[in-house]
């Protein structure tokens, strides 16, 4: 049986929190329980948004808590380089594949017009694209290049694309009805995430993809990405979100539930690792452990199928 590839795909736009650390622990816990590998890649497409520095943070705090990984990030491999920002070939070549087969096309609506459109929107909060530039004629094109940059868009079929999850089970979207064309390339010339995570995770050999249970509206799209790039696609299981006591989501701005605080404060990393897997409904007690520990107590069938909140008190 092949051998099962995980993989950590963090941005480095910021500093990490305890929901980017529950979901990178259940990664983490899922390959290796499975004698498995990890990979590290760094999603880094963005430079208005992310940063070397951060991403080098992200490695000290990775091995600060024994989130060990295999091969990826500074210390490279053979599927190298690991940073998104120095992969754009790899988009290209995906990219002019699927303009080969003439299903991607200009697009020129801005966000603003999008929205005040008032169309449908999507299960990720994104409004289904109408379709409105799919028929632009070449002469309507190079007009209106004169003034602005295109995106890129990937015209989508009337078809359904189902998936089993590993965790959240059955999930199905019509991606016509439920998505539309979505896009490949921003104006800006940025590759958007839906093509560079397939190309990437197909090219590394990932086998199984753990992230937020946020991001399971995408997989259909990424189905539909791997079928056109005839490429197998991995295993999904998408977790729960981490929400702070009070049930807001966390995110980068709640400092005060971010590592460099939790350290601050005197939590050593097997507490840390220790009482996410009591939140991930593993261990029984909030005790300390280390990642390895946990191996023998990890089934997805422990980690509740809705969001979780932080009980009060847990890190304080």
């Amino acid at each position: 049986m092949p051998q099962v590839v995980g993989r950590f795909a963090p941005s480095p736009s910021g500093r990490l929190h305890l929901g980017n650390l529950f979901c990178l622990l259940l990664a983490w816990l899922s390959a290796k329980s499975q004698g498995g590998r990890i990979v590290l890649r760094i999603e880094d497409l963005d430079p208005a948004r992310t940063s070397r520095a951060y991403a080098d943070a992200l490695e000290r705090d990775l091995a600060f808590l024994g989130l060990v990984w295999d091969e990826g990030g500074s210390a490279g491999g053979p599927g190298a380089p690991y940073y998104q920002s120095e992969r754009t070939a790899l988009y290209e070549q995906a990219l002019a594949r699927l303009e080969a087969r003439g299903l991607v096309y200009p697009c020129f609506c801005s966000r603003a017009q999008l929205h005040a459109a008032e169309a449908p929107h999507a299960a990720d909060g994104e409004p289904i694209y109408a379709g409105c530039c799919r028929s632009l004629t070449p002469a309507q094109v190079r007009a209106r290049e004169r003034t602005r940059a295109p995106a890129l868009r990937l015209e989508v079929p009337d078809r359904v694309y189902a998936l089993v999850d590993g965790h959240c089970g059955a999930y199905a979207q019509n991606l016509a009805a439920d998505c539309g064309d979505f896009i490949l390339r921003r104006s800006d010339g940025v590759f958007a995430y839906q093509l560079a995570v397939v190309a990437d995770d197909a090219a590394m050999g990932v086998t199984e993809v753990v992230r937020g249970r946020d991001l399971l509206s995408s997989a259909p799209r990424q189905l539909y990405l791997y079928e056109l790039l005839g490429a197998a696609p991995p295993r999904f299981c998408h977790t729960p979100l981490l929400l702070a006591p009070d049930g807001r989501r966390l995110s980068k701005r709640d400092a005060d539930l971010g590592l460099d605080a939790l350290r601050a404060r005197g939590f050593s990393a097997a507490e840390i690792t220790g009482r996410l897997a009591f939140a991930a409904g593993l261990t029984a007690r909030p005790a300390a452990a280390a990642p390895e520990e946990l191996l023998s107590v990890f089934s997805w069938d422990k980690v509740p199928q809705g969001d979780v909140r932080l009980p009060a008190g847990l890190f304080d």
